[in-house]
């Protein structure tokens, strides 16, 4: 049976492609962070208004007498 000759052994760049996921899912990892920090921050800014407004608000949703 003939065997195909590849011409060396390749399992240094194994190494170097667990790095490179390493890297991206660390960089992956920072980018999401960032994004719950910015959606915390405007939910807690969505909270914010609703607290100085919550009577106006509510009154937006009442029914006036017939409606």
């Amino acid at each position: 049976m003939a065997t195909k000759d590849t011409g060396g052994q390749k399992h240094g760049s194994r190494r170097d492609e667990d790095v490179e996921e390493t890297e991206a899912g660390t960089e992956a990892q920072e980018r999401n962070e960032k994004l719950d920090e910015d959606v915390d921050d405007i939910l807690d800014e969505i909270d914010e208004v609703l607290e100085s407004n919550s009577e106006d608000f509510v009154r937006q949703f009442v029914q006036k007498g017939g409606q």
